[in-house]
């Protein structure tokens, strides 16, 4: 090992972004990633549980996000609409991440292992989202149907914004037009 370079993590998610586009996700190994990244093994599983958990590393990052940007609403929204604006604050993770977020996504649609984790990944953030509902006072069925469907809207959201042509789209109007869309199925 040479000596000691910062941002470990940000370097070890670069080296596996790289590897798993160039030999693919199924031959990248942990090892692998971590000499790319000129760490220890020891150390890639210091920061990621396995090589699965890079591809979904800002996960948490975004529940906090929804979740704070939901407690801070206006009390005077409804549910639906609190959800939503914590799906825009998710989103706004990945406003500098545009093309990571495109990389990633490729990767994850060619594995069918990683869809099981995504959607379980959109599992939690469904959860957070109705436990920030519930903190505002939003009984069930109501907080977790709001959170089901805002998370719905994130996920179309997500969908289109990385197939646009725009090459720096605002994420929030996206959750914008899937909860139109939403609103629109009534």
């Amino acid at each position: 090992m040479t000596r000691w370079k910062p941002d470990a993590r940000g370097r070890m998610i670069a080296a596996a972004m790289e590897l798993f586009a160039e030999r693919g996700f199924d031959a990248t190994t942990a090892g692998d990633i971590a000499a790319h990244a000129g760490v220890t093994e020891r150390t890639f599983f210091r920061h990621f549980a396995d090589k699965r958990e890079v591809l979904f590393d800002g996960s948490g990052t975004m529940a906090h996000l929804a979740t704070e940007a939901i407690l801070a609403a206006p009390a005077s929204l409804p549910p639906l609409d609190a959800a939503l604006a914590g799906m825009a604050a998710a989103g706004g993770l990945l406003a500098d991440r545009r093309e990571h977020a495109v990389r990633r996504s490729r990767i994850v649609a060619a594995h069918p292992a990683l869809h099981e984790r995504e959607l379980l990944k959109l599992a939690s953030l469904v959860d957070a989202t109705a436990d920030a509902l519930r903190a505002r006072a939003v009984p069930d069925p109501d907080a977790a149907l709001a959170a089901h469907c805002a998370v719905a809207c994130f996920h179309v959201a997500f969908g289109a914004w990385i197939s646009a042509a725009d090459p720096a789209p605002d994420f929030a109007r996206y959750v914008d037009r899937a909860a139109a869309a939403l609103r629109a199925l009534s």
